[in-house]
């Protein structure tokens, strides 16, 4: 298994102790693989200590490593990797990030301390006089939690709430011409579906709020209401699945999973797998206001034994922060921890895999499946497929694909809808809803489905799907 051919991992991760060999200080770095977690050639020569500066365009082109990743890795060598050209059929191309380009965000180094690792001391890990220690007889912290911060590190900083969970962001804009626009494309006798598809289907999360408000104030009327008069089918369901808005969307699908005799656990996962702290807690506060029910009552009341604790620790909402740093000696345990909890034994234990996986950032997943990979020669997804079944191995292999490359992920999840005969068409709408509220990060799962099917995500919805129902999708994805 090889994530870095996939996209930049976060700048916090450093090689393991003892790998590669030490060299000395102010030697250029040793050939590939370079530990894991890291770009091909990093650090830039000339630039040791310093993080690698922020790519523009399409990576290059990297050699093969003289002894590349096992060949049983369900994901492909890095120099097989090739730049992704924007799709032609792309309105956005200035939003859009090339497949493999490292995401937008804060800037490199964010949220590690300066000048990492310190001078005269590279690769080597602050001693453990220093490491910050509880107090004498405090109770030791539960396996599974995040890890202490070493003494002197950086405050961790909370991952703001993703755009459309924060009721306070609202963009404030005159919305009075796509609300009348809106309103001339369903009054009267027929319907103007092209109107509806081309107002709606590029609305940001935060003009949502904005426009059904302008929409009521105008017409006096409500815009959800007129859609579901004019529209009927996947259509209708897609436009509400917008009109709703991310926050309320996951609300929505959240009660329609528990409802009801049964549960749709993959659409638990979908709303709750691999989410910040910040929107975790959103959704628990949106879905109580909305049902006047408890989300954690309602999942326990419907799941129970280790399905029930696994969602327990996703809503507990105890994730590591994304701006904190990666910790070679964390990421070592972990890998430990899971090999032993998997294949070293005979019956894996789930509580233990879920309590490091639904605890750890993105950035720590992505170091512990590289590392696990490097230790044992065996993918971490691989073993997880192995060594479990059912939801909970689906529910497992998200979580580290969510570490490791959230637009593959998304690729594949939006390949499963689609494959074998018929196809999942409430999944596929919800999943193409999710993935289009960020354009940049739509147009890298075009580009994953790209890589890893060898054909256009474009095409292949328009085979599946058809009328106004395909073109709603369709210019979600654009």
């Amino acid at each position: 298994m090889s994530y870095q051919g996939y996209g930049q991992p976060p700048p916090n991760q450093y090689p393991p102790q003892g790998y590669p060999p030490q060299q000395p200080y102010g030697a250029p770095p040793p050939g590939p693989p370079q530990g894991y977690g890291q770009p091909q050639g990093y650090p830039p020569q000339g630039q040791y200590g310093q993080p690698p500066p922020q790519q523009h365009g399409y990576p290059h082109q990297q050699p093969p490593p003289p002894h590349g990743p096992p060949s049983h890795s369900p994901y492909p060598q890095q120099h097989q990797q090739q730049p992704y050209p924007p799709p032609t059929h792309s309105p956005y191309p200035q939003q859009q990030q090339p497949y493999g380009a490292p995401p937008p965000g804060p800037p490199q180094g964010y949220g590690q301390p300066q000048a990492y690792p310190p001078q005269g001391q590279y690769n080597q890990y602050p001693s453990q006089q220093h490491q910050q220690q509880p107090p004498y007889g405090a109770p030791a912290a539960p396996y599974g939690a995040p890890p202490p911060q070493p003494y002197g590190a950086p405050q961790t900083m909370p991952t703001p709430p993703s755009p459309g969970y924060d009721p306070n962001q609202i963009a404030h804009f005159d919305a009075s011409g796509p609300a009348d626009t809106l309103r001339k494309a369903m009054k009267g006798f027929g319907t103007d579906e092209s109107t509806l598809i081309r107002v709606l289907a590029h609305m940001s999360p935060q003009e949502i709020p904005t426009l059904k408000q302008t929409y009521q104030q105008r017409h006096r009327r409500s815009l959800e209401s007129d859609v579901k008069d004019e529209v009927s089918g996947y259509f209708e369901f897609a436009l509400l699945a917008i009109l709703r808005g991310p926050l309320q969307q996951d609300v929505w699908c959240l009660n329609d999973a528990l409802k009801g005799a049964g549960t749709k656990e993959a659409l638990l996962d979908d709303v709750l797998i691999g989410r910040s702290n910040a929107d975790i807690r959103a959704i628990k506060t949106a879905y109580q206001q909305t049902y006047r029910r408890s989300l954690e009552g309602d999942v326990k009341s419907d799941l129970s034994a280790k399905t029930e604790r696994m969602y327990s620790m996703i809503l507990a909402a105890s994730r590591q922060e994304e701006s904190a740093p990666v910790h070679p000696q964390s990421v070592d345990a972990d890998v430990m921890e899971l090999h032993r909890a998997t294949e070293a034994k005979t019956g894996a234990e789930a509580l233990t895999v879920c309590s490091i996986l639904t605890n750890r950032s993105d950035g720590q997943i992505r170091a512990i499946a590289l590392a696990y990979e490097h230790k044992y020669r065996r993918a971490l997804e691989t073993v997880i497929k192995n060594d479990f079944a059912g939801h909970m191995e689906d529910a497992l292999v998200r979580m580290v694909r969510t570490g490791a490359d959230k637009a593959m992920r998304d690729a594949i999840a939006l390949e499963d809808c689609m494959a074998g005969p018929g196809t999942k068409d409430e999944r596929l709408t919800t999943r193409i809803t999710a993935i289009h509220w960020d354009r940049g990060h739509a147009g890298q799962v075009r580009g994953a489905y790209k890589h890893r099917y060898k054909k256009d995500l474009i095409s292949r919805i328009r085979g599946e799907t058809s009328g106004d129902y395909e073109r709603i999708l369709v210019a979600m994805m654009e």
